[in-house]
C-alpha cells in the first residue's frame, strides 16, 4: 500500500502499482472468459437482510447512512438499512433470483470488484480490496463436474500469474457432507458450530480449537479428537481418501449403518471425484484436504482453499465451494458452486515480496515534443494519427528546453520521443536533436537505446520490445 495512506486498509496504489494490477486484473478475466464465463457486475450495496447470512462475516458488514440519519440508525432494524457487500457470493444470489427468466441456465458468471470488510488490516489483508469470482448457477439442479471444472479454472489463472511472480499454487478440496456425516457419527449436533472452530486450525493451531470445540460445541475430549484427527487426512488421490476415512471411522467407532454415514458417504464419493478428474488434466493441483471447512454457513458441498508455495503466511488466496439453499424463490432453488480470488491481496504480495513492476508507468510509448506554444497543434496532430493507428502517445506538457522534455519522458518511462519537422526552437541541440536535423521531416528517438530516425506518422511503428506497457519481475528466482 502506498506509504502515508491515511485510512489503514483502504489501499490506494501508486500508478506504476496500478499497472501492475490492471495488468493482473485483464489476465484472470481473459482466463474467466477463455472458459466460457459471462461477466456481470452487481451493485456495491444490498439489503441487510440478504448481507446477514449466517456466518462470522456477517460481523464485519459495513452498514451505510445518510448524513441526516445519524444518531437515529437504531430506529431501523439492521435487516431494513443498506450495507456494502462483503463478498460477491451473496450479491449474485440476488442477482440469479431477480433477472432468472432473462438468463440461461447453467448461468457461468465471472465478477471482479471490490469489496468491503470491517475486519483488522494488515499485509496482505485490506478492508476494502478487489475480488474475482467464477461461479455455475443452476435452475433447480446443477452437475457435480462443476465442482471439477471450477477449481482447475482458478488453477489456470493462478498458473497464468506466475508471469507476475506468483509461485505455484495448489487447491486443498474437502465436502461438508463428508465432514458433517463423520461429527454426526461421532454424536456431535452443532455442525456448523464445529465446520467454523475447525476452519480456525490454521489460524490458532490444535490446542486451540479443541478447547472451542469443547467450550463452544459440546463435544468431549474424545469427539475434539476425532474431529482434529478428521482434519488431518489428506489424500492426492480418490483411493488414498477412502481407505483414510475407513480407518478414521474404525479408530472411532463411526456406525457404517444410518443416514449419517450415508451422509459421509455421499460426501466421500463427490470429493474423490473431484481429486480423480482434476489429476486427469492437472496432476497434483486438486488435493483432498479435511481440514478445510469455510467459516460462511451457506456453503453445503464441496469446499475448497488454495495455497501457494512458499507463502505460509499468505494463506488461503482463492476459496469458495457448492451452495445449493442461498438462492430460492419460493420452491424454486438455484444452487451453485464458485471460488473467489482475493485480487489485492495477490498484488500485494507481487510488489512487496515477487518484486513486480511495471516497465513504465506512462502506458504512452511515445512523446511528442512541442517547439513552441504556437506549434502545439502541430504536435497534437501527430500525437492523433499515432492514436488512430493504435499508438498510445501523449504530448509535451510545456515547450521548454529539448532537454527538460526528454527527462520528463524519461521520468514517466515513455520511450521514445518525436520531433516534429516544424521547429522554431532557439536553437538549442538537446540530446542530439537540433534544428538542421529536423527540417527535412519528422524524426523519432528511442531514448533507452539512443538510437534516432526520420519518421512519418502515417506508418512509423515502434520496436516491439517497447511498444506495450508491461510486468516484469525483479528477481527472477522468485517467479
Amino acid at each position: 500500500m502506498a506509504k502515508g495512506a491515511s485510512l489503514s486498509g483502504f489501499p490506494e496504489w501508486l500508478p506504476s502499482e496500478r499497472v501492475v494490477e490492471q495488468h493482473v486484473i485483464d489476465t484472470v478475466r481473459k482466463v474467466f472468459e477463455l472458459n466460457g464465463y459471462l461477466g456481470i457486475e452487481t451493485r456495491a450495496v444490498e439489503q441487510g437482510s440478504s448481507l446477514l447470512k449466517k456466518g462470522e462475516t456477517s460481523k464485519e458488514i459495513y452498514l451505510l447512512s445518510r448524513l441526516q440519519e445519524v444518531g437515529s440508525e437504531n430506529d431501523t432494524p439492521v435487516e431494513d438499512r443498506i450495507g456494502l457487500h462483503f463478498d460477491l457470493t451473496v450479491p449474485l444470489s440476488r442477482y440469479v433470483v431477480e433477472h432468472s427468466g432473462a438468463l440461461t441456465f447453467p448461468f457461468k458468471r465471472w465478477q471482479i470488484q471490490k469489496v468491503w470488510r470491517g475486519e483488522r488490516p494488515q499485509e496482505g489483508r485490506f478492508r476494502e480490496f478487489v475480488q474475482a469470482d467464477i461461479d455455475v448457477v443452476g435452475n433447480g439442479e446443477l452437475p457435480e463436474h462443476y465442482e471439477v471444472e471450477l477449481p482447475l479454472v482458478m488453477v489456470s489463472v493462478m498458473e497464468e500469474l506466475r508471469a507476475f511472480g506468483m509461485p505455484k499454487a495448489t487447491v486443498h478440496a474437502n465436502n461438508r457432507k463428508l465432514s458433517e456425516g463423520f461429527y454426526r457419527g461421532l454424536g456431535l449436533d452443532d455442525i456448523e458450530g464445529v465446520l467454523r472452530e475447525v476452519d480456525k486450525l490454521d489460524k490458532i493451531g490444535p490446542e486451540e480449537v479443541t478447547k472451542l470445540l469443547v467450550q463452544e460445541c459440546g463435544a468431549n475430549e474424545s469427539q475434539a479428537e476425532a474431529c482434529l484427527a478428521l482434519a488431518g487426512l489428506t489424500a492426492s488421490d480418490g483411493n488414498g481418501l477412502r481407505a483414510g476415512f475407513a480407518a478414521l471411522c474404525e479408530r472411532f467407532g463411526i456406525e457404517k449403518d444410518g443416514e449419517t454415514f450415508a451422509l459421509a458417504q455421499e460426501g466421500l464419493s463427490t470429493l474423490a471425484m473431484i481429486v480423480d478428474e482434476a489429476a486427469k488434466i492437472r496432476p497434483g493441483a486438486v488435493i483432498a484436504d479435511l481440514k478445510i471447512a469455510r467459516g460462511l454457513d451457506y456453503y453445503t458441498g464441496s469446499v475448497y482453499e488454495t495455497f501457494i508455495d512458499g507463502a505460509p503466511s499468505l494463506g488461503s488466496v482463492c476459496s469458495g465451494g457448492r451452495y445449493d439453499n442461498l438462492a430460492t424463490q419460493g420452491n424454486r432453488r438455484y444452487p451453485g458452486v464458485g471460488l473467489s480470488i482475493g485480487l489485492s491481496r495477490l498484488v500485494s504480495y507481487m510488489l512487496h515480496t515477487a518484486g513486480a513492476t511495471a516497465s513504465r508507468v506512462s502506458p504512452a510509448a511515445v512523446l511528442v515534443a512541442v517547439w513552441d506554444e504556437s506549434s502545439r497543434s502541430v504536435s497534437n496532430g501527430i500525437a492523433a494519427q499515432l492514436r488512430k493507428r493504435g499508438i498510445p502517445a501523449d504530448v509535451a506538457p510545456t515547450a521548454a528546453k529539448l532537454g527538460k522534455q526528454i527527462r520528463y519522458a524519461d521520468h514517466l518511462g515513455i520511450p521514445y520521443v518525436w520531433f516534429p519537422s516544424d521547429n522554431t526552437d532557439d536553437g538549442e541541440s538537446a540530446e542530439g536533436a537540433d534544428s538542421s536535423q529536423h527540417a527535412g521531416g519528422d524524426e523519432v528517438k528511442n531514448i533507452i537505446t539512443g538510437e534516432q530516425q526520420a519518421a512519418n506518422c502515417l506508418s512509423w511503428l515502434p520496436d516491439t520490445v517497447y511498444a506495450q506497457q508491461s510486468v516484469q519481475i525483479e528477481d527472477k528466482a522468485q517467479a
